[in-house]
């Protein structure tokens, strides 16, 4: 079952902070008094714009795309671009949330350095952070990965409605959609659905997005390190933590002797290397952080 949107949802209400959250937030604040910030950001940051995530308690089972269903056929392929033709419109629509906007506050006021986030949903940029690295790329490019022809994911969209008249219409017109965090969708039939192949070599398109049994490329590990390294402390947002694509960073910091501090709904692979760990919504701990 995936989260069923429309667009323009309001997230849900947030728990009330309790004392034990108060105390553990102005905790934080004293721990990062002085100290440069650095951010790593999963999916659980941007609940509360209506984009659903993977793993926090009470989400439902969902299957990420992999890198080999994603290559397995010509049909796979097509049925997939499908489901995003409609999926990516949901992401695209959706703004940045309170903690979005309480990171690029902390940002201007110097005292966070630059945001490394897991997502794809450019929540952070809209927001107005700068320097985001994005460790999984974007739902906003398209690239060839035979010839490395990229294209905006909106230039596609016109491409796309050009090549099926009426299609998107059709579907929205059957109810709400079922979304999923990396911008897929739930439909049942997309055989009339017509594809679009690279403009330059006619190879295959995928989006600018690191699926599962992929590798994040090692320019953007490398230049993620260095923003680890330069900082004087980490918070990870929003992340269990349950790839290494986070995990390492969180590690480094531990071994750097650097404080590591998690705020997240739910248990996470690094609570043991955390100095301090707050498990409450972003939404609420963020902006709460960014009054000290």
């Amino acid at each position: 079952m995936r989260t069923r949107l429309q667009l323009g949802t309001t997230p849900a209400e947030h728990t009330p902070l309790d004392d034990d959250v108060e105390d553990r937030i102005a905790l934080a604040a004293d721990i990062l008094a002085s100290r440069r910030v650095a951010v790593l950001t999963g999916a659980g940051i941007s609940t509360d714009s209506g984009i659903p995530d993977y793993r926090s308690p009470g989400s439902p089972p969902r299957t990420p795309m992999t890198l080999e269903m994603f290559l397995s056929s010509a049909d796979f392929r097509r049925h997939y671009w499908a489901r995003n033709h409609l999926g990516w419109r949901h992401m695209d629509a959706a703004l940045p949330n309170s903690a979005h906007l309480a990171l690029t506050d902390l940002q201007r006021r110097g005292r966070v350095t630059r945001v490394l986030t897991q997502n794809v949903d450019m929540l952070h940029t809209k927001a107005g952070t700068r320097g985001v690295i994005e460790l999984h790329g974007c739902y906003g490019r398209v690239r060839c990965l035979d010839c490395g022809w990229r294209i905006s994911r909106h230039q596609l969209a016109v491409l796309l409605e050009a090549a099926n008249p009426g299609f998107a219409e059709r579907v929205r017109g059957q109810g709400a959609i079922e979304v999923a965090p990396d911008a897929d969708t739930t439909l049942a039939d997309t055989s009339d659905f017509a594809m679009i192949d690279c403009a330059n070599c006619g190879g295959i398109l995928k989006p600018d997005i690191v699926y599962f049994g992929e590798t994040v490329p090692k320019d953007v590990v490398d230049e993620a390190y260095s923003v680890v390294d330069d900082a004087d402390a980490l918070i990870v947002v929003g992340s269990s933590l349950t790839v290494m694509s986070g995990l390492r960073f969180a590690r480094r910091a531990h071994r750097a002797g650097k404080p590591l501090i998690i705020v997240n709904r739910g248990v996470t692979r690094a609570d043991e290397l955390a100095v301090l760990k707050i498990d409450h919504e972003a939404g609420f701990v963020l902006p709460a952080l960014a009054t000290f």
